[in-house]
């Protein structure tokens, strides 16, 4: 792209885009181009949706990545080359509706045992204790940690907005034992390099180290301490209002997906399972089973004709 990235590149910073989101633009639009092996000046609409059908069909990328793609595609034509006009009814997937990964209380207490350093005890602490994303908790500064209002201000989050989430009396402790080892100056959580953060990908190793380490199944990234605290919050009888606000949401939509993981209502269910046992069990006849202690015997004469499996089953009538 040569001239063309640089262009698109300084028109995102003077739109004030995040980092992030001018690494992942570029990225998208570098694959583009790479794909037709053409200046993108000469590519079109149709050339569009052709790599939009390919990355679907033959790269089979998830739907949100596909939309990062369309979002990138109508910045550069857009505001870069000017050519609204062939990007104005570019297709969207149609988005994925996923449950997000939940640990539970007893899972989220493993975890923190298996942490083998201070910092790193202290970072992931906040991370549940407060809801922040894990890039938000790794620029935090001394200064936003108000120990008096029991509050974290969080700078800069997505959408570039400021806001405040709740500081946990024992993520305080161990956040104070921390830094007083440590004492670190600029960033709350310095890098390696001197005046740098620590990166997100080292709290993910540190995460998936810990997961490992305290025998933990399930397969899950940083975010899912983001989601567990919602949860949690939500099961306890937190107003859905407030956890939208602590998180960050823009919409109340993206916080009510929260609503379809809590236990507090799925729990009241019996399932008809258990509740036909506990019928049985007061009647007293339970069915026994090979997990109660009883090995289930085999039956004594099997059917030896096909059709007691092809043919339904007709009773004698009566005479």
């Amino acid at each position: 792209m040569g001239n063309l990235k640089e262009a698109m590149r300084m028109e995102l910073r003077l739109r004030n885009y995040s980092p992030g989101t001018i690494k992942t633009y570029l990225q998208h639009m570098t694959e583009f181009v790479r794909h037709f092996g053409r200046s993108p000046s000469e590519l079109g609409r149709d050339d569009m949706i052709n790599y939009l059908l390919y990355m679907t069909e033959e790269r089979k990328v998830s739907a949100t990545y596909r939309d990062q793609a369309v979002s990138a595609l109508k910045f550069f034509y857009g505001k870069v080359l000017n050519k609204r006009i062939i990007i104005d009814d570019l297709p969207r997937p149609k988005k994925e509706i996923k449950m997000p990964a939940v640990l539970s209380e007893k899972e989220v207490s493993r975890l923190f045992k298996a942490i083998r350093n201070r910092k790193h005890l202290a970072i992931l602490m906040l991370l549940y204790s407060s809801g922040m994303r894990v890039s938000e908790v790794v620029r935090l500064k001394p200064e936003d940690i108000d120990t008096d209002r029991h509050l974290i201000r969080v700078r800069g989050g997505k959408g570039r907005k400021d806001r405040y989430t709740v500081l946990s009396d024992r993520a305080l402790d161990v956040l104070r034992d921390y830094y007083l080892s440590w004492q670190p100056e600029y960033y709350l959580f310095p890098g390696i390099k001197k005046g740098s953060h620590l990166s997100t990908r080292s709290v993910q190793n540190v995460v998936s180290e810990a997961r490992k380490r305290a025998g933990i199944i399930k397969q899950f990234s940083t975010h899912v301490l983001r989601h567990s605290f919602a949860t949690h919050l939500l099961e306890s009888g937190t107003d859905l209002r407030y956890i939208q606000e602590l998180l960050g949401h823009k919409s109340a939509r993206t916080t009510q997906i929260y609503t379809h993981v809590t236990r507090r209502d799925i729990a009241r269910i019996v399932s008809p399972l258990d509740r036909m046992m506990e019928v049985e069990a007061a009647a007293g006849t339970m069915t026994t089973t090979p997990l109660s202690g009883t090995t289930a015997a085999a039956p004594t004469d099997p059917p030896t004709h096909p059709s007691h499996f092809t043919e339904p089953h007709r009773r004698k009538r009566p005479k």
